[in-house]
């Protein structure tokens, strides 16, 4: 069987982690299995649906290595929706329904107060021609059910195993509303047949949606893909994630400088008894990747966690891997000693933006004591300078002036670099080279 999922997000706003972490396992899902990602827009919502969202859920996607095989949008395959329709209605699985919102408002409100689930009652099937007839006059247009098949629909689900819903506790889902637009499940059946998806992976909160799209798929003549529902992430203090929260937007955290693998690495294993552990590739995420190892419980996405994980994957990689990055940076200047020198005090790449300035100038050196640093300028050696320059700066300030420790050293580093801390300066020192040093502990903006 050849394996194809698809991720199929709304373009009504921005993708959240949540909406990312469904992205990722679907890739990496398709990968480890030698198969395809299809990126499908599911994008029928004309009203809300606005180009600036396609483009950003593919910058997204793009941002996290996520490439797809194949796109589609929903916009442009109502033809077949149609011709799905017509099946329905010729075969009696698709009826007509007149009742207002406010009609079956009503009726849920009566069955909740009789203590009986809000179940439709399937009023729109016992219509006779003079009573659709005498609706249309009034000027209604019918909404339009699936006539759902009573009883257990069950199947095995790749996550939870074994599962099912009790089609009697559902209303039939409404496919087509009354302006003639359509719905997510009809569609999104329609293009799983169409373009053979072999596995749909997705939140919990479908569970419920899976035992009428069982019978939908039954109904236009095809088998049901497998499906697999994992537990909805959440943010740390528990609440749900949504396309409205922009601090947990994938631009923000693109914003903020964050590493894509550091998300990937994140998101690969929120959910799963596996150590997080930061990953330089895809590809390692993908020998890595078992669906079945993701668990029940809900997975919580904590922005500190990721914050460490970035900082443990910039410190893992080398000049090479960064040369490109930092280029597009500005910093097409910058050496592997620079490099070497900065990224362990790095927490996002943004950073070494900030070095580059310290080593590069101009710098306006805080000086505490201009005796002590006049007397450490006289003493700087004549360069060539290399790792070992500043010991011996330093022993010589030390034996001329009487200071150790933090008297010794911090005054120096307030002069050389203007930062309270940051990385070691004998590391520093080679690339501000002995002019800025200079000028700098005789107090100049250098």
């Amino acid at each position: 069987m050849t394996v194809l999922v698809r991720f199929a997000p709304s373009p009504t706003g921005l993708l959240h982690v949540g909406n990312a972490r469904v992205a990722l396992i679907n890739w990496l899902f398709a990968k480890a299995h030698g198969g395809y990602f299809l990126l499908r827009y599911d994008d029928t919502d004309l009203e809300r649906s606005k180009p600036e969202y396609v483009d950003g859920i593919a910058e997204d996607l793009s941002w996290l290595g996520l490439a797809w095989d194949k796109k589609a949008f929903q916009s442009k395959r109502i033809t077949q929706y149609d011709a799905a329709t017509e099946k329905l209605k010729a075969d009696g699985r698709l009826y007509a329904c007149y009742e207002t919102p406010e009609e079956l408002d009503y009726k849920r409100k009566r069955l909740l107060a009789k203590g009986r689930p809000p179940v439709y009652d399937r009023a729109g099937l016992r219509l006779t021609p003079a009573e659709r007839k005498a609706f249309e006059d009034e000027g209604r247009k019918p909404h339009w059910r699936f006539k759902l098949d009573q009883g257990d629909e069950r199947w095995e689900d790749i996550v939870r195993g074994s599962s099912h819903v009790d089609c009697a506790s559902l209303s039939d889902p409404v496919l087509i509303r009354g302006d003639g637009s359509y719905l997510y499940t009809l569609p999104s059946v329609v293009d799983d047949i169409d373009y053979a998806v072999s596995h749909v992976i997705r939140g919990e909160d479908h569970v419920t949606n899976t035992a009428p799209q069982l019978q939908l798929f039954r109904a236009l003549g095809a088998e049901p893909p497998a499906f697999g529902h994992l537990p909805l992430m959440t943010d740390i203090s528990g609440a749900g994630l949504s396309k409205r929260l922009g601090s947990l937007s994938l631009r923000d955290l693109r914003e903020q400088g964050l590493e894509p693998m550091a998300v990937n690495s994140l998101l690969a294993k929120l959910g799963t008894s596996d150590a997080i552990e930061t990953r330089a590739n895809l590809d390692l995420l993908v020998d890595e990747f078992d669906v079945g190892n993701f668990s029940r419980a809900t997975p919580k996405f904590d922005p500190t966690e990721l914050g460490h994980l970035n900082a443990r994957l910039l410190h893992s990689l080398s000049f090479d891997e960064m040369r490109p990055r930092l280029a597009a940076l500005g910093l097409a200047d910058a050496s592997p000693e620079f490099w070497e020198a900065v990224k362990a005090n790095l927490t996002n790449l943004a950073e070494a933006k900030e070095w580059w300035g310290v080593v590069t100038g101009p710098v306006t050196p805080v000086i505490e004591d201009t005796g002590f640093t006049q007397t450490a300028a006289g003493l700087l050696p004549p360069e060539p300078w290399d790792q070992t320059t500043w010991g011996t700066l330093t022993a010589a300030v030390k034996t001329a002036t009487g200071r150790k420790g933090r008297e010794l050293f911090h005054p120096l580093r307030l002069a050389l670099t203007g930062r309270e801390n940051g990385p070691e300066l004998k590391n520093l020192l080679p690339l501000i080279g002995r002019e800025r040093a200079l000028k700098r502990l005789g107090g100049e903006t250098a």
